[in-house]
């Protein structure tokens, strides 16, 4: 069970931080604060390389026999 909360946790995080990078490089359309905020381009990303670490991580913890 642990092991599939980490690829859980793993996807939200990288669609969020993909969100986020999308929102800072102002792709997004809205009026929000994050729109085109440089901040967002580059926290976006960071946050998506840790889902991608933990899903892969949980791939492989739940692969072990």
């Amino acid at each position: 069970m642990k092991y599939v909360a980490m690829m859980v946790l793993g996807v939200v995080l990288f669609l969020i931080g993909v969100l986020w990078l999308f929102q800072g490089l102002g792709v997004m359309g809205g009026s929000g604060g994050m729109n085109g905020n440089r901040l967002w381009a580059v926290v976006g990303p960071v946050v998506a390389v840790i889902g991608l670490v933990l899903a892969v991580q949980g791939q492989r913890g739940r692969s072990k026999p």
